[in-house]
C-alpha cells in the first residue's frame, strides 16, 4: 500500500509489496527492495540502496548528507541489507566520496535516536541502543551490542559479540567477546552469558577466551608479549584466531591498554 499523501520521486525504484505511509518522503536515486515498510514522516534520501523486509519508523532520516568537511557533493551511497528494524529518529549518513560508502548489513536493530555517521560499516545482527552514535569510518562487526548513548569516536572498530554498556565513550578499538564499561572505557569481563546462550559456544571455548584476555589485561605485561603467550598456551580455535587477528590489525589500539 502506497499512500497518496506520501511523496515518492518518479526516479525512485520500489520493489513488490512495499508499504509507504502518509507523509513519508522518498527521494530520487533511491532503491527499496520487496516487502519494506516506510512509516509516516520517515525520509529516504538520494543514494540509498535498501534490501528486502526492512522497516523504517517515524522521523528516521536515511541517506542523509554526510557531516564531513571533505564531502564535495558527490553522488555517494548508503547500502542497507535485509531484515533491519530502524526505529524512530534514526539518522544514517551516506558515504563521503565514491571510494567508500556507508553499509548496514542484515538483521540489525537500531533503536530510537541512533546515528550512524558517514562510511560506518555495520555488520549483521547487531543491536544499537537508544541514542547510540558513531562518528565517521567506524566498523562494527557482527552481533555487537551498543548500549544506550554509547559513542564511538572516529575510526573505532568494535569486535563481534562485544557489549558496550550504557554511556561508554570509545576512542580506541573494542576487541571481540568482551563487556566494556565505565568512562574512561575499559575491559569489564567476558560477555559469557551472551556467548553461551546466543552464540552457543561450549564452555571450553569461553574459558579459552577468558584465559586470552587474562593475558592481555591482568598479567602486567606488554600487549606484544600477551599475544605471544596466547599463541603459545591457548589452542588456536576460530574464536582465538579472530581475537588475535583483531588486536594485531588494530590501528587505534584497544581499550584499556597503553600501546
Amino acid at each position: 500500500m502506497i499512500s497518496p499523501l506520501a511523496y515518492i520521486d518518479t526516479e525512485a525504484k520500489l520493489g513488490k509489496n512495499v508499504t509507504v505511509h502518509p507523509f513519508a518522503y522518498i527521494d530520487k536515486n533511491v532503491e527499496i527492495g520487496d516487502n519494506c515498510t516506510i512509516m509516516p514522516y520517515a525520509s529516504i534520501l538520494s543514494g540509498t540502496r535498501m534490501g528486502v523486509d526492512n522497516i523504517v519508523y517515524q522521523g528516521a532520516i536515511i541517506g542523509a548528507t554526510p557531516q564531513d568537511f571533505k564531502f564535495k557533493g558527490e553522488d555517494t551511497l548508503l547500502k542497507i541489507g535485509n531484515h533491519n528494524t530502524i526505529r524512530e529518529k534514526v539518522i544514517i549518513n551516506r558515504g563521503t566520496n565514491t571510494t567508500d560508502c556507508t553499509i548496514v548489513g542484515n538483521g540489525n536493530f537500531l533503536l530510537e535516536g541512533v546515528h550512524l555517521a558517514h562510511d560506518t560499516h555495520l555488520g549483521n545482527n547487531c543491536v544499537l541502543g537508544n541514542g547510540a552514535k558513531t562518528t565517521g569510518n567506524c566498523v562494527i562487526d557482527d552481533c555487537a551490542i551498543l548500549g544506550n548513548d554509547v559513542i564511538l569516536k572516529h575510526g573505532c572498530h568494535v569486535g563481534s559479540w562485544a557489549l558496550l554498556k550504557d554511556g561508554c565513550r570509545a576512542n580506541k578499538d573494542v576487541p571481540p567477546f568482551i563487556v566494556a564499561a565505565h568512562n574512561p572505557i575499559t575491559y569489564y569481563g567476558i560477555n559469557a552469558v551472551i556467548l553461551s546462550k546466543e552464540k552457543q559456544l561450549p564452555e571450553t571455548i569461553i574459558d579459552d577466551i577468558a584465559k586470552a584476555y587474562r593475558q592481555i589485561y591482568q598479567c602486567s605485561t606488554s600487549l606484544e608479549n600477551a599475544i605471544r603467550r596466547i599463541k603459545e598456551i591457548i589452542p588456536l580455535n576460530p574464536e582465538i584466531s579472530y581475537l588475535i587477528e583483531f588486536i594485531e590489525n588494530s590501528k587505534k589500539g584497544i581499550i584499556g591498554v597503553n600501546m
